[in-house]
């Protein structure tokens, strides 16, 4: 835990350091995969536990909304994102929990809604959940791109999911922001794809 042993100045400035080792290549793909998803009408899954089961949840939530213009929330022929966060449905997480065990509650759902061509972004700290590698794992197996968001040393995840973005320190906290800071600018980008906004304002549909 860095902000136990750095005071807030020195955390802030590690923060920049991390920050600044991620590499640009990387985050620059996953925004292009979820708008060739949103391109082809593909569906994107998220998946991840404790924190990173909220940043599913944050980044779906935006993914979904937040690439439509304000003024287009309420137009119902608006070409959207397909997005679905695995981590928000809690009656089918606790019967897959319990009937068929933790490492289930990921692939079950998959199993239903996934098909060939869809994105899953998968995001473990640790890169060594089980659940998160089941459900990497079937989606390899079934025709799914899949995008690993990672720490520490990536884990079994890193090398097991055809492309992700690395933060390559070990501190769990900051490794969670990370993952969500660069998030934003993904979804940023997509939004200006798809509305032909900012650098993309003048540049020709892809």
């Amino acid at each position: 835990m860095l902000g136990a042993s750095l005071g807030i100045a020195d955390y802030i400035r590690r923060a920049q350091t991390e920050l600044d080792r991620v590499d640009k290549a990387e985050i620059e793909h996953m925004a292009d995969l979820v708008y060739r998803a949103w391109q082809e009408g593909r569906f994107v899954f998220l998946i991840g536990n404790g924190g990173s089961a909220c940043n599913a949840s944050h980044m779906c939530e935006d993914l979904g909304k937040s690439t439509l213009r304000p003024a287009d929330l309420k137009d119902e022929s608006k070409k959207r994102l397909r997005v679905l966060s695995l981590t928000d449905n809690v009656g089918w997480i606790a019967a897959v929990g319990n009937d068929c065990g933790y490492d289930q509650i990921f692939v079950q759902q998959l199993m239903n809604y996934g098909s060939p061509g869809d994105l899953l972004i998968a995001i473990s700290g640790s890169g060594n959940s089980p659940n998160v590698l089941a459900a990497v794992d079937w989606a390899n197996r079934h025709g799914l791109t899949t995008f690993s968001m990672t720490g520490y040393g990536g884990g079994k995840l890193r090398p097991m999911a055809r492309q992700g973005l690395h933060v390559p320190l070990d501190d769990m906290g900051m490794v969670e922001s990370i993952h969500l800071t660069l998030f934003h600018w993904v979804l940023n980008d997509v939004y200006a794809r798809i509305n032909r906004e900012g650098r993309y304002a003048a540049k020709p549909m892809a």
